[in-house]
């Protein structure tokens, strides 16, 4: 009985420390995103509540930022801070949409906020941004 109360502590602990290890470590929830699902892409930025198309280089460019952006644990508390908003609003080819907001330090998709590695959120927001001065 012991060694059956021993061996299920030592699965509850392994168990819990690989959703610890993996929750810090992050994810890539768009490591599998092509150009080619893509049918169209807008960006709006706010402020200065702008709103532009991408081409088909800017398109390219953005997919291979989101391939590396990596996500931790949801996290809401975006709606405290003050700053631009990047908003992208993909258009699959398959008819579905995603709402991608870049709001360093923070990624809100389709609506739900993730703490998220700086450097991928910044060059969301500087595309964004280049885009608008085109």
């Amino acid at each position: 009985m012991r060694k059956k109360i021993l061996f299920i502590c030592v699965v509850v602990i392994a168990l819990s420390s690989i959703f610890i290890i993996k929750s810090n470590l992050g994810t890539k929830p768009f490591t599998k995103l092509t150009k080619n699902e893509i049918k169209e892409v807008t960006v709006k930025l706010l402020p200065p509540n702008v709103t532009k198309s991408l081409n088909e280089e800017e398109i390219v460019k953005l997919t291979e930022i989101l391939n590396d952006v990596v996500i931790y644990n949801k996290d809401n508390s975006y709606t405290e801070y003050n700053g631009q908003a990047v908003i992208y609003t993909i258009v699959k080819k398959d008819g579905s949409e995603l709402e991608i907001n870049a709001y360093n330090p923070f990624l809100i998709i389709d609506g739900v906020g993730y703490k998220t590695k700086y450097e991928p959120c910044e060059e969301l927001n500087a595309l964004g941004n280049s885009i608008n001065r085109e």
